[in-house]
């Protein structure tokens, strides 16, 4: 059976989507962007090799689903294309007309080839929406769950400056009741976008079968029509939940209309209320906003004669899904590239994975205690979080035999050049603190200190004095004092600050930068 290529991680989502969610094949597609008919090939193909749950045995892992899904290429079918002005023409004159009578026509007039009934459907769909024809969205219940973003944002106020800094409004709406969330946040960074998420649904308590954002950035990495890319912690987010992340379509206002309207009535209703009002913090703003939130949601609704309030408890809040046993844990997910010293760079600090991986990009998924490092869905190495910028956690499992032997570290360095001489010393931290990276010195300081077998110390230590006082402090300038014998002559004298002398408010010397 040839399969359409498609990416690992649709790869998966299908498998988890089908197995683990239950969805239909038609919600699967749509989830992700992909036909129907792909979706039914690799469930099909999944079928015939044992794969009938979620999540997978340990023998599927990424290079095993590779190999056996992703290697062959469906042929490409030209076949000639039906009238569908024709078709539409017949539909909307007739009522007794159907596709399926239509596409038996096809068929008759196109013995010598013709496509599918499945793919001659799809495409009269897709022909019928570049004409760009408004259709009223039924809404099922606990199916979908809108969120975005207000324009506006609201001021609080710091009571010690007076300064004051601005915050966004997150709005969540269910769809078949207009059930209504909000709240305050800092930013809409991804923190802050994920956690908004993770409370909405403690405030539902309960799940959604789907997630319609916008296509925020910190929400969707790569904006598109057609095939959109989640941003990896908000992928991980539905997977934590069960639910399905369907991005709407950029300018596409009418995908998500729900949340357009959800944010127009808070808008209206809620910021427009406490635009006199005065917030010193957020926890504050919130407790207003969730006041205002469960009287607009007790407001009874012209339009349904019942209150949000009473809806959700009638359609949605039974047809949603139970909230996990254990509690949503703020992971940050990215890739990563091994550097040739086997570690990689998370925050300014630098984690190691088995030296084999060198130049491997891996996934990092990080919390606030724990890194997690994966090559190829597999755990390639495990560190406890730090904060220290510029530092290094090494673990001896990951090193070559060779290095394990050697294990050069900073503190070695400074206990050889404290033998030697202070001025040694001081030189040899200078250079370990001027780099970003530590061990970028460690060849330096090597050759700074290896000039001592050659000179003695006493010559290195006169020669690391001169490059402190004349600020000739590279390797090549001590190497050259040493060559020509100038750590055995006097010290130059320092140009005295000619300025020093003058007392003006305007003259500060040379060494007010200092």
């Amino acid at each position: 059976m040839s399969t359409v290529p498609i990416t690992m991680k649709k790869l998966k989502d299908i498998l988890r989507l089908k197995y683990g969610q239950k969805l239909t094949h038609r919600q699967i597609a749509k989830s992700l962007s992909i036909s129907p008919s792909v979706v039914s090939r690799y469930a099909a193909r999944a079928g015939k090799m044992g794969i009938t749950s979620w999540p997978l045995d340990d023998r599927w892992d990424d290079v095993a689903l590779k190999n056996t899904f992703l290697k062959t290429k469906a042929p490409l079918k030209k076949h000639s294309l039906p009238n569908w002005q024709a078709v539409q023409n017949e539909l909307k004159t007739r009522k007794y007309m159907t596709l399926q009578l239509l596409w038996e026509e096809y068929v008759d007039e196109n013995p010598a080839g013709y496509y599918s009934y499945n793919h001659y459907c799809r495409m009269y769909r897709q022909w019928s929406v570049s004409l760009r024809l408004s259709m009223r969205q039924t809404h099922h219940a606990g199916e979908k769950l809108f969120v975005d973003y207000c324009g506006p944002t609201i001021a609080i106020v710091n009571p010690e400056t007076g300064e004051y800094r601005t915050a966004q409004v997150f709005v969540a709406v269910m769809g078949a009741s207009n059930y209504t969330y909000a709240e305050a946040t800092w930013s809409q960074q991804l923190e802050d976008w994920i956690m908004s998420h993770v409370r909405c649904f403690e405030f539902l308590n309960g799940v959604p079968d789907m997630v319609i954002p916008d296509n925020l950035r910190s929400g969707v990495h790569k904006s598109c029509r057609y095939e959109p890319d989640l941003n990896p912690t908000y992928h991980q987010l539905s997977e934590h939940y069960g639910t399905a992340i369907i991005p709407a379509r950029p300018y596409k206002p009418k995908d998500k209309s729900k949340a357009e309207v959800g944010v127009q009535i808070v808008e209206r209703w809620i910021m427009a209320r406490i635009r006199k009002e005065t917030f010193f913090s957020l926890k504050q703003l919130n407790q207003r906003i969730s006041e205002l939130v469960t009287w607009m949601n007790l407001k009874v609704m012209k339009q349904y004669d019942e209150s949000r309030t009473s809806l959700f408890q009638r359609i949605d809040r039974p047809a949603l899904k139970p909230l996990p046993d254990c509690a949503y844990q703020y992971t940050y997910i990215k890739n990563v590239r091994v550097n040739i010293d086997y570690h990689v760079e998370i925050e300014k600090h630098y984690y190691s994975v088995p030296y084999s991986l060198v130049k491997k990009q891996l996934e990092a998924k990080i919390t606030g205690q724990l890194v997690t490092l994966k090559h190829e869905g597999n755990t390639v190495a495990t560190h406890a979080r730090s904060y220290q910028a510029g530092r290094h956690s090494t673990q001896d499992a990951h090193m070559p035999k060779a290095h394990q032997k050697q294990q050069w570290s900073a503190q070695r360095f400074e206990h050889w050049a404290k033998s030697i001489g202070p001025n040694t010393l001081m030189l040899v931290q200078e250079n370990l603190a001027s780099r970003r990276h530590p061990e970028q010195a460690f060849r330096s300081c090597l050759g700074l200190l290896n000039l001592s077998s050659k000179y003695s110390n006493k010559r290195l230590e006169k020669a690391c004095q001169r490059a402190l006082h004349t600020g000739a402090k590279r390797l090549k300038n001590i190497t050259n004092m040493l060559k020509k014998g100038l750590d055995k002559t006097a010290m130059p004298e320092q140009q005295p600050d000619l300025l020093s002398s003058i007392e003006h408010q305007n003259i500060r010397g040379n060494g007010y930068y200092h």
